[in-house]
């Protein structure tokens, strides 16, 4: 029954203003086929979001809405990992509280095939990555990493859950196609962007699909991937709008309601808009070429592209082939010189 109402609910809602999903949801209510109060739940977002901007202002040191999360120069949320800890056994449970994640393969493995072999035109008949290496951070399980293993990359897997990690070596090693292409690593981003013997670095690619609205740093997560990149390298990010309806839908309704996903799995603050992240991204010296919105059907478990951003989106960058800070020093000793 709920899955029902929360199917109509998306493909009538998800492209409207938030302001229209207030009132719609309201009328529904009102007309007896609801039991669950989607005004209270607007009602009480907004005066939650009034009090937090009003804390906010008096704590506000820095005026960047980012730096709360790039205070502690560190990826991890050391919350998340707790949480994630207590769910490393259910990585391949398809059915179970990663059964979004896993048909979400059907967007983000083509997604990033696609874009990958614009870049790079290669020609590997049945492995149309191969030649490439492919750091997977965030891999839990390795739900994405296997797939992309598949298709011929050389990919390491690195999430700072060791029961994850776990998890992912005891399913690769029962395909012997993957055991010389799929690694694994307990650790964070920063910590292999500092390993410089064995790091793996630099690589093709790095993937990050649903995992920046879980981290502490955005700062130190966009820094880290140019640095493991080589130029030139692209960057894929899946994740999260910060907007009401993304609250609605994927933390009220996913979580509280419909049970898809555990509770308390998002934090809407950790969430970013795409215009947030773009301009994050082309601080740390990348440029994105496309943004592309998605949209999860929880009655049939389908993931299909959609024109609108505003709950779930898929992002490609691209490092500068060029170090800017690099480039600026040549040009000065050019000058110097002249």
């Amino acid at each position: 029954m709920y899955a029902n109402k929360f199917g109509r609910l998306m493909f009538g809602l998800y492209s409207r203003n938030t302001a229209a999903v207030c009132g719609v949801v309201q009328a529904q209510r009102a007309g007896g086929r609801s039991g669950f109060s989607w005004t209270a739940v607007c009602r009480q977002r907004t005066l939650w979001l009034r009090r937090s901007a009003s804390l906010e202002s008096q704590r506000h040191t820095v005026p960047c809405h980012l730096s709360a999360r790039s205070a502690s120069h560190s990826t991890v949320d050391p919350d998340e990992v707790r949480r994630f800890q207590l769910l490393a056994s259910k990585w391949w449970d398809e059915r179970g509280e990663f059964a979004a994640l896993h048909a979400m393969n059907d967007l983000r493995v083509p997604f990033i095939r696609d874009n990958l072999l614009n870049e790079h035109r290669l020609g590997h008949p049945g492995k149309p990555l191969a030649g490439l290496r492919i750091l997977d951070v965030g891999c839990g399980g390795g739900l994405l990493t296997e797939p992309l293993g598949r298709l011929g990359a050389d990919v390491l897997g690195i999430d700072p859950v060791g029961d994850s990690i776990g998890t992912a070596q005891v399913h690769t090693a029962f395909d012997p196609d993957l055991r010389q292409r799929v690694s694994y690593r307990a650790c964070t981003l920063e910590d292999l962007s500092e390993d410089e013997e064995h790091g793996g670095g630099p690589y093709d690619a790095v993937v990050a699909s649903e995992v920046v609205e879980h981290l502490a740093d955005l700062e130190t997560f966009a820094s880290c991937c140019g640095h493991v990149l080589k130029p030139g390298g692209s960057l894929f990010i899946t994740t999260l709008n910060k907007t009401n309806l993304s609250y609605a839908l994927a933390i009220v309704a996913a979580e509280q309601l419909l049970r898809i996903v555990p509770s308390g799995t998002h934090d809407w603050e950790k969430f970013i808009s795409p215009v947030d992240l773009e301009r994050l991204l082309e601080s740390n010296g990348f440029s994105v070429q496309s943004v592309q919105g998605m949209l999860y059907n929880p009655v049939s478990g389908a993931w299909s592209w959609t024109n609108s951003t505003a709950i779930n989106y898929a992002l490609h960058a691209v490092k500068a082939r060029e170090d800017p800070h690099t480039e600026q020093a040549q040009e000065s000793t050019a000058d110097t010189h002249s």
